[in-house]
């Protein structure tokens, strides 16, 4: 893991446990949010329509075995659904603003329940350009929604409704190897899911496109 990113990680974690960090810890996770951000944005400058679909390790074990735009896909889908259907019940960016239509995306889901060549051709069908629209609009209103969580917050559970709203919008593949994440999400407070997809989730997915653009390049 890149260094710099899990130091400030780390960090952040450690101020948003305590009342009297709490705010600055939210602070200090957008600045990494931005930095983060600005790596997913040079993939738009170096990278070929070609280059977001190839798989250059598409038998490894770990999240390099994907393609660049399904891990952009993946990190983006799994924020909107969390920070809007779980934290804060409200409509997905995805919904409110025709993404499905704009990008191209033959699903609405998270996209785990793909493997192999599927994620390649899932990769193909997608509109790089509106695909960093919606990851801009997302990363927006994620940012919004933190900025008006109170440390009093962090502890609360997600709600049974919420559960069975986030089942209903079928955004989560029933396969097993995407279902599982309804639970997990579900069993976690408001500081979990803080934790999870708006920071590490990010850093995981971030440094595995590095890998797979890095073999790109030789």
């Amino acid at each position: 893991m890149n260094r710099e990113w899990s130091e400030q990680n780390k960090n952040v974690q450690l101020m948003l446990k305590k009342r009297e960090t709490y705010s600055y810890g939210i602070s200090e996770l957008i600045d990494l949010r931005d930095k983060l951000m600005q790596t997913v944005s040079s993939f738009g400058d170096e990278l070929s329509a070609d280059d977001f679909s190839a798989m250059p390790f598409p038998n490894a074990e770990g999240y390099h075995s994907k393609t660049v735009a399904y891990s952009l896909w993946h990190i983006f889908r799994i924020e909107d659904i969390v920070a809007h259907t779980l934290i804060n019940d409200d409509e997905q960016v995805f919904f409110t603003e025709n993404y499905s239509k704009r990008i191209g995306s033959p699903i609405i889901t998270t996209g785990n329940e793909l493997a192999g060549e599927k994620i390649a051709e899932f990769s193909r069908c997608l509109d790089i350009g509106q695909l960093y629209s919606y990851i801009s609009d997302v990363k927006k209103a994620t940012e919004e929604i933190l900025r008006g969580i109170g440390f009093e917050m962090l502890k609360k559970k997600i709600p049974p409704e919420r559960k069975e709203k986030l089942c209903r919008l079928d955004v989560v593949s029933s396969d097993d190897n995407a279902v599982w994440l309804i639970d997990y999400w579900c069993g976690k407070d408001i500081r979990g899911l803080i934790q999870m997809p708006f920071s590490r989730h990010w850093i995981m997915h971030i440094e595995a496109c590095l890998r797979i653009i890095n073999k790109l390049k030789k």
